[in-house]
């Protein structure tokens, strides 16, 4: 349930943090003091869409968090395991900068505004004081019923069952109208790649057959260089080595003090004397190691003609031959077994689809049975709520056409008064019938609701009188089932009813105008139910009217 909710810089809130507990509270307040404002906040919370200009004037942000206990939310508290956030406290908190970016966290760590709202969803139910006009369709007819019979989950496995139906028609469809296409593709890749599979072009082969072709191509060049530069080495009488050795000898034999002049000289020369000797050996050994050979040239030459003539066919460079032989015969492997696809893909659309109704027909079968229960239970409630001469169903019949939700069209009907056969909503009931119908669904659906914490927005709108404190009995009966109610109202006999009283009040002064609320004591509460009942002036006799309707209420809900 909801615990606390802190709101700062908000719209005309300055700074407020309210405790929350369970049973029912009241949330009163004159119009356009901000009661919008504590569930708009609380929908934030939420993942509600932010607007910047909700960030109070002259501050920088707004921040808002909430507060709940989940020990007795098991989904919940799954949901934050599965993230690795659990605990038996969740802290939901927003942060909205004035430039309109927003951020959000889950006990402490930063989440998406989707994490929020499906977390939300299994913290609150939020009914909504114009769900009334959601009544007139249809569809809304289907979820609620689904509700109450607890099938949501299956209807959702029976959309998505429907979803993957719908691809998998397509897909056969297209697999169909494309036959001859798919054929003359199939007889085309069959001979590029045969003729591929004929080069048979090695990864990495055609930068081997291009250095061995440099190296072949210039081999008699590089053999007629080397034996040019052995002689030189050599040493014979032309050659550099005996012309070295005959240096070195001459300097050798001067006399001393010019032989040790030339010292450095002398060294030099041995020391070239012994590189041209290592050159030579070098030099020798090529020789001996290169062989020309023409056919192996010619080999060569040949093989990367194929590889460019291949290339330039299908336009692509040469070093992309072997992606694409990858390429083509993968394509061709996926249509040569496009026959026996085709049939699986038939066979798994027929399964599928029988699936499917399979489900859908299960689905209705509950639907049928549990239509009769709902239309009960909400006629018990219009006749609580001073419509005892309504009769009210709900109508489950077959759908034209298989639709993600299902073969049924459900709808629900009435007849307001007695010897009329029962009619949609929309072509009879009234605004006011409207308003008692749509609270009647809303406590039937809150008693079989799973989350404890629910929110009536105003909810008894066009009620009044006596039906007003069968209102408040209700809704306070739905906080003594270990659930907690926040009922926002601007009716005195509801109010009465709350365990608890939040009064919200707008100050305004010359510069600033800021909303206040606060939990109100007996006195505060007496006070305020003689506004709603006289007011701004309170009377005794108004203050004496609201004490007894207060003593009232506790008293009648006690009993």
């Amino acid at each position: 349930m909801l615990t606390q909710l802190t709101i700062r810089d908000y719209a005309i809130v300055d700074r407020l943090e309210l405790d929350f507990h369970r049973g029912m509270t009241a949330i009163t307040g004159e119009t356009g003091a901000g009661k919008s404002i504590l569930l708009d906040a609380l929908s934030l919370c939420l993942g509600e869409r932010a607007d910047a200009g909700s960030v109070r004037h002259g501050t920088e942000r707004a921040e808002l968090s909430a507060r709940f206990d989940i020990s007795r939310l098991p989904e919940a508290r799954e949901w934050l395991e599965a993230r690795e956030l659990g605990s038996d406290d969740c802290l939901l908190r927003r942060v909205i900068s004035s430039g309109g970016r927003t951020k959000a966290w889950i006990n402490g760590s930063p989440c998406t505004i989707a994490d929020l709202k499906a977390l939300g969803e299994r913290l609150i139910d939020i009914h909504a004081q114009h769900a009334h006009q959601s009544l007139l369709r249809e569809q809304q007819h289907q979820r609620l019923l689904d509700e109450y019979a607890g099938i949501t989950a299956e209807v959702d496995e029976l959309r998505g069952m429907h979803r993957d139906w719908s691809l998998l028609r397509k897909r056969l469809r297209q697999a169909q109208e494309s036959g001859d296409e798919i054929q003359a593709r199939r007889q085309l890749l069959r001979y590029q790649v045969e003729e591929l599979d004929t080069l048979g072009l090695g990864e990495g082969e055609l930068e081997r057959l291009e250095e061995e072709q440099t190296s072949l191509a210039h081999a008699e060049q590089s053999l007629s260089e080397a034996q040019l530069a052995l002689r030189c080495c050599e040493d014979d009488e032309e050659g550099a080595l005996a012309r070295l050795l005959r240096a070195r000898s001459g300097l050798a034999e001067l006399p001393g003090s010019d032989r040790g002049a030339l010292a450095a000289a002398l060294s030099l020369l041995e020391e070239a004397s012994i590189q041209i000797e290592e050159a030579g050996r070098e030099l020798n050994r090529f020789v001996d190691a290169t062989e020309l050979d023409p056919a192996r040239l010619a080999e060569v030459d040949s093989r990367l003609g194929d590889v460019h003539r291949i290339a330039r066919k299908h336009h692509v460079m040469p070093d992309e031959v072997v992606e694409l032989h990858r390429r083509l015969a993968d394509e061709l492997a996926q249509l040569e077994v496009g026959d026996d696809d085709l049939e699986a893909l038939a066979l798994k659309t027929r399964q599928l689809r029988d699936e499917w109704r399979t489900l859908a027909q299960r689905i209705s079968d509950i639907r049928q049975r549990k239509a009769c229960e709902l239309g009960e239970q909400i006629q018990a409630q219009l006749a609580f709520l001073g419509m005892e001469k309504a009769r009210f169903e709900v109508a489950v019949s077959p759908r034209d056409s298989a639709q993600p939700e299902g073969i049924d069209q459900v709808q629900f009907r009435i007849s307001a008064n007695p010897g009329q056969p029962p009619r949609a909503l929309n072509k009879i009931a009234s605004g006011g019938e409207l308003s008692r119908i749509s609270l009647a669904i809303q406590v039937v659906a809150a008693r079989h609701s799973t989350i404890p914490t629910l929110v009536f927005d105003e909810v008894d709108v066009g009620i009044s009188g006596a039906t007003a404190e069968i209102v408040g009995q209700l809704l306070r009966g739905l906080g003594e089932r270990d659930a907690q109610i926040l009922c926002v109202t601007h009716l005195p006999q509801v109010a009465a009813q709350g365990h608890q009283h939040l009064h919200i009040e707008k100050q305004a002064t010359d510069e600033s105008t800021l909303t206040q609320m606060a939990l109100l004591d007996e006195s505060g509460r007496i006070r305020e139910l003689a506004r709603m009942l006289g007011g701004v002036h309170l009377s005794e006799r108004t203050l004496a009217h609201a004490h007894e309707m207060l003593s009232a209420g506790q008293h009648a809900a006690q009993h």
